[in-house]
């Protein structure tokens, strides 16, 4: 059944309600068939809302997605008291776990930037502060997050990204970076081998709304004297665990 038409602001709620919960883009007809609106009225808010960065166009220039304003209101509610003891509590108990540090970060335009983070007990870390932006390219998150992106889109990003060598291992040549993530979308697990920082290596998986879209990485992170590449795997199911409740979390 269409919904009755309503206010303006009744029909911009309506819009953006729609476009976060499909799970492709829409263009303004497939949004005016799901709420019924006045054709001109739907292509009049939809640009509307592009503009002010709510929804972003695709490449094609008929569809629309969630912007990053949106994307910023999404983030805010999440962060918020009734989220944050909850999700502050299972990445204690992550971190606890593995012994390490341990954190989330979110896709904030061409880096992640970290909304919450429990420190490893040990004495040998690396603090990053919460709101912290780190580059996608050269850490667990940021590639992760590429592997989530469609691959026209996620080759896109990458060519506007300068790669510059951060540590001993990061990945300067564009091909090699999309063969990487190539591999980090089929198997959901991203590592930073001292991408970023020498001596420091991370492992992240998603963390997925209910329709099973990224929108967090749940990362560890530790020195090499304590992770390496090699025992790695021992750590996963523990991520993808906390990172289920945390996507529950968010769903509740």
């Amino acid at each position: 059944m269409k919904r009755e038409r309503g206010s303006t602001i009744e029909r911009v709620l309506d819009i953006l309600d729609t476009v976060a919960a499909s799970t492709k883009p829409l263009s303004a007809t497939e949004i005016n068939e799901v709420l019924n609106l006045p054709k001109a009225t739907a292509h009049r808010l939809c640009s509307e809302l592009e503009a002010h960065g709510y929804l972003l166009k695709r490449i094609n220039g008929k569809s629309y997605q969630p912007g990053n304003r949106l994307y910023d209101v999404a983030v805010g509610v999440l962060a918020n008291s009734r989220f944050s003891a909850s999700r502050h509590a299972i990445l204690t108990a992550l971190s606890e776990k593995v012994g390490e540090t341990c954190n989330i970060a979110y896709p904030d335009g061409l880096y992640m930037a970290y909304s919450d983070r429990v420190e490893t007990k040990a004495p040998l870390r690396l603090q990053f502060a919460i709101g912290m932006r780190v580059p996608l390219y050269c850490t667990a998150s940021g590639k992760l997050y590429l592997s989530t992106l469609p691959k026209v889109r996620r080759k896109a990003v990458i060519s506007k990204l300068k790669l510059e060598a951060r540590a001993k291992n990061t990945i300067t040549d564009p091909d090699t970076l999309l063969a990487e993530i190539d591999q980090i979308e089929k198997t959901r697990v991203s590592i930073d081998n001292q991408e970023l920082y020498d001596d420091i290596i991370a492992i992240a998986v998603p963390i997925t709304d209910k329709q099973g879209r990224f929108y967090s990485s749940l990362a560890i992170q530790a020195p090499v004297s304590r992770i390496s590449v090699d025992n790695s795997g021992q750590y996963v199911p523990l991520l993808f665990e906390a990172a289920r409740d945390l996507s529950m979390l968010a769903d509740g």
